[in-house]
């Protein structure tokens, strides 16, 4: 099948706010294409190159792309820049530049047309090109493919490219699609994604073999699955309250969450983001292979790095960990680190995830091999569990994660099976939409953060509010360079960015405000760290940011109405 009946399909569905359309629309399309076009086709619908746990990166600056669109079009930038300000999406800007180029006009009417497999085929060259050399082969391999590109189509090309679709239809109305299209139960298809992390890949297995092939499947070591997640508590009342009158609290560390997979003597280590870091933490590899005796497993938890007397360091400081793969042995002097588990999913054969938390983990004890365990209490005493998180918070930790005793594990779901209770400030992760140039001695640098949550109904970013409080000197410096690196156009002293830096900030409260779309404003917005552990779909929702605001007014009601 050409890719420009991707590209019109998502044309479609963009076109419609009516959920059981776009699921129609998107079951038929996917029921009609061959059985290797499935999972290309369905995570390029989603805006993804690859499938979700392919290790494959594309590594494409916004600059390399701009020059092979400039060299394709010969746009005049501040053409470019002003068609943005009018669409506000990079794919609409490059399909009007594209509408409008005469070489693109002349060039196109020769061209032979793209198929989806060619599509990836060329992704993947471009993910695979490595080395001296590699930037130029890249622009190479998206030249040759917006070249051969139709307006429409070079859109979602760029869309795909730079991970942002914002068509409105999430993964959960895929699985729905998926569902209608090959006639397996709703359930059935959503626990298959839980379990292999892709709903591409379910729908290609639908395809293949109907409802027995995704029954069939099981974990596989070194392919990592979605993480569960935990709501926010206000404190460890609600938390009991919601659990039914008894639960267990754990330390939430202040550190970096890690999935591990551990087959014979082969070990790899997942970030949340579920790329390979295997690499950063040769010391973890040697902790797992030494103590964990299981012959195939997957387990999680927590890497803090650890100061002088044992302190936790600040989380900036573990990044750096995350972000080496050169000179690892000098960082590991320099940051040595901490292991911590706090669950099991799998051993030797035998998944986990459907057994309540205490079962989990009590084999996780079992099997942990002295490797220390994420400090917990069982309690239905909220004034025992507010003494647990004080003495979290004291020993430098986030704060405390409450678990019902009998919640499985259910990757990529957030729910009230576990909630994160904490001392401070309320908190967002938010996405870095814009900035502007400082004054002073900021004068040189992006220091003023434009701050936004994403609409899970459209996919459109929400500005909330803006900060230039929370950052070091030399933390500003690198987010600079970083910024420039994806910014889009530049409007005097402000510069809008693509929405690739999710950034952890606090704030006192949610306000009512006409200043931005959304109709709300953070009120003394500070940002407390840099979340390069989380990518930009892991930001929080504009929905969550309105849960807050309304929560806000429970116990000043009397407030709101004047």
């Amino acid at each position: 099948m050409e890719f420009r009946a991707v590209a019109e399909l998502c044309e479609k569905i963009t076109a419609t706010t009516k959920r059981n359309l776009m699921i129609d629309i998107v079951a038929d399309f996917i029921n009609k294409l061959d059985e290797d076009e499935v999972e290309p086709a369905v995570s390029m619908v989603l805006g993804r190159s690859f499938p979700r746990w392919d290790q494959r990166e594309l590594d494409v600056s916004w600059a390399t792309l701009v020059n092979v669109i400039k060299r394709l079009t010969e746009v005049d930038w501040q053409q470019f820049s002003r068609i943005f300000k009018d669409e506000g999406d990079v794919g609409s800007t490059v399909e009007i530049i594209f509408q409008t180029s005469k070489i693109r006009k002349q060039v196109t009417l020769f061209e032979k047309p793209l198929t989806i497999l060619e599509v990836r085929r060329i992704l993947e060259a471009i993910a695979e090109s490595s080395g001296q050399g590699s930037r130029e082969k890249k622009e190479r391999l998206i030249e040759t493919l917006l070249g051969r590109s139709s307006p429409l189509e070079a859109k979602y090309i760029v869309k795909i490219i730079i991970g942002e679709m914002r068509t409105g239809f999430q993964e959960g109305l895929m699985e729905t699609a998926v569902s209608k299209a090959f006639n397996v139960p709703l359930n059935i298809v959503h626990s298959a994604t839980l379990l292999s992390g892709d709903i591409g890949e379910v729908a290609s297995i639908c395809k293949k073999e109907g409802k027995e092939g995704i029954l069939k499947l099981r974990f596989k070591i070194f392919k990592p699955v979605k993480l569960m997640l935990a709501q926010t508590a206000e404190d460890p009342k609600e938390a009991i309250r919601e659990h039914g009158g008894k639960t267990a609290f754990e330390y939430k560390l202040d550190g970096a969450r890690v999935q591990i997979h551990k087959s014979n003597d082969e070990v790899r280590i997942f970030s949340r983001r579920l790329t390979d870091a295997t690499k950063s933490f040769p010391d973890v590899v040697e902790v797992i292979r030494e103590r964990i005796k299981a012959q195939e497993c997957i387990l999680e938890g927590e890497v803090i790095a650890i100061g002088e007397g044992g302190h936790p360091l600040p989380f900036q400081h573990l990044m750096r960990r995350f972000r080496r793969i050169y000179d690892i042995e000098n960082m590991v002097k320099q940051i040595p680190i901490t292991l911590y588990l706090f669950d099991l999913l799998y051993i030797d054969g035998e998944s986990l995830i459907d057994q309540p938390y205490t079962k989990r983990r009590e084999r996780l004890r079992e099997n942990a091999g002295g490797i220390p365990l994420t400090d917990q209490i069982i309690t239905s005493d909220p004034l025992e569990a507010e003494l647990f998180l004080k003495k979290a918070t004291n020993g430098g930790h986030e704060g405390i994660v409450a678990k019902r005793l009998d919640s499985p594990y259910t990757p990529g779901v957030r729910g009230k099976h576990w909630f994160k209770i904490k001392e401070t400030l309320e908190s967002l992760d938010l996405l870095i939409v814009a900035a502007e140039y400082g004054y002073g001695r900021r004068h040189g640098w992006l220091s003023d953060y434009y701050l936004a949550a994403r609409d899970e109904e459209t996919g459109e970013l929400l500005t909330v509010g803006k900060t230039f409080k929370g950052l070091t000197d030399e933390e500003i410096a690198k987010m600079t360079g970083r910024l420039k690196e994806i910014s889009i156009r530049e409007e005097g002293h402000r510069v809008v960015v693509l929405p690739k830096i999710v950034v952890e900030v606090e704030y006192n409260e949610i306000q009512k405000s006409p200043k931005y779309k959304c109709g709300m404003a953070l009120r003394f917005a500070r940002i407390t760290r840099i979340r390069d552990d989380k990518s930009p779909e892991e930001a929080d929702t504009i929905q969550k940011v309105q849960r807050i605001y309304e929560k806000q007014f429970e116990k000043k009601a009397n407030i709101r109405s004047l």
